[in-house]
């Protein structure tokens, strides 16, 4: 009756030692939090926001329009620098017209000094006579260079206006808020017909299909790592149960670094590790700052 008694306990510490080694071995590689690239949209514009068209959580499609703020001040000054730019190019063609004249005038002068100098050869002409013909030309050329410098710097204002107007359209299309990237928005910081400024925060987006789980591992586990490595995800499930996802090293950190103060013990906390970066797809159930795991698996 011992005998039997004896090897009823055996059998039932062999059954809890078995049960202990497979929840040991079952026990997760690693523990951290999921993360994603948050990117910060500012405004590019300064004025009344006119539409802000987007809610927290909602999906956007890169380069979609989701606002756009107040332009009239730079509708206004386009108006204003087009009629001087107008105002500025009808200068240039009459000096243009100026030059073309005196050109004229300068080829006529030079017929008659060619004339004047056969009759000077027949003696029918002065020297006089042609010292005043090449004065005029002298006039000439002098009246043809002043025109085409104010002519040149005529042109310059328009090229100079041409560059405002190209600079206010751009101040234009910048104030059409359009989104960089397809992502999910995590947090509004602007409502419509609020003021902003050039570099105000509007809102804030993430990319969500595919997430980080950064988790740290010790010295003694960090050769059993390697980018590339594909590794189980877990997540909690209930209380009692988790749900697994494939994951694939993307990351490891080159240097050490203590324990977060979020994981674990105190003990642990001292202890110094390296931080690895796990991209997961995401199937809709994992959030920023969500808890995870992660168990090595052989290669």
């Amino acid at each position: 009756m011992k005998m039997k008694t004896y090897l009823i306990v055996a059998m039932i510490l062999l059954i809890m030692v078995g049960s202990s080694c497979n929840k040991d071995k079952d026990k997760p590689d690693a523990y951290g939090s999921f993360e994603a690239t948050e990117v910060t949209v500012s405004s590019l514009a300064n004025g009344k926001i006119m539409l802000f068209n987007l809610e927290e959580g909602q999906l956007l499609d890169s380069n979609q329009l989701v606002g756009y703020v107040d332009t009239t001040d730079l509708h206004l000054k386009t108006l204003q620098v087009v009629e001087q730019k107008n105002a500025t190019a009808s200068r240039r063609e009459d000096l243009a017209a100026q030059i073309a004249v005196q050109e004229q005038n300068r080829e006529n002068i030079l017929i008659e000094k060619n004339r004047v100098i056969r009759l000077l050869k027949d003696g029918a002409a002065t020297q006089k006579q042609l010292d005043d013909i090449n004065s005029s030309l002298n006039l000439i050329d002098k009246q043809i260079s002043s025109i085409k410098t104010q002519f040149r710097g005529i042109q310059d204002q328009v090229g100079s206006t041409e560059q405002q107007i190209a600079q206010i359209r751009e101040s234009v299309k910048n104030a059409r808020i359009m989104n960089p990237l397809r992502g999910t928005v995590l947090t509004k910081f602007a409502e419509n017909n609020e003021v902003t400024t050039f570099g105000k925060p509007l809102y804030k987006i993430a990319d969500l299909r595919e997430m980080e789980l950064r988790v740290y591992v010790s010295g003694a586990q960090l050769p059993h790592v390697k980018i590339g490595d594909k590794v189980e995800v877990r997540i909690d499930k209930d209380e009692k149960t988790n749900s697994k996802l494939d994951g694939v090293v993307c990351w490891i950190s080159q240097t050490a670094e203590f324990t977060p103060k979020t994981i674990q013990t105190k003990e642990e906390r001292v202890n110094l590790v390296y931080a690895v970066k796990v991209r997961v797809v995401n199937d809709g159930s994992l959030k920023i700052g969500m808890p995870g795991e992660i168990k090595l698996i052989s290669n």
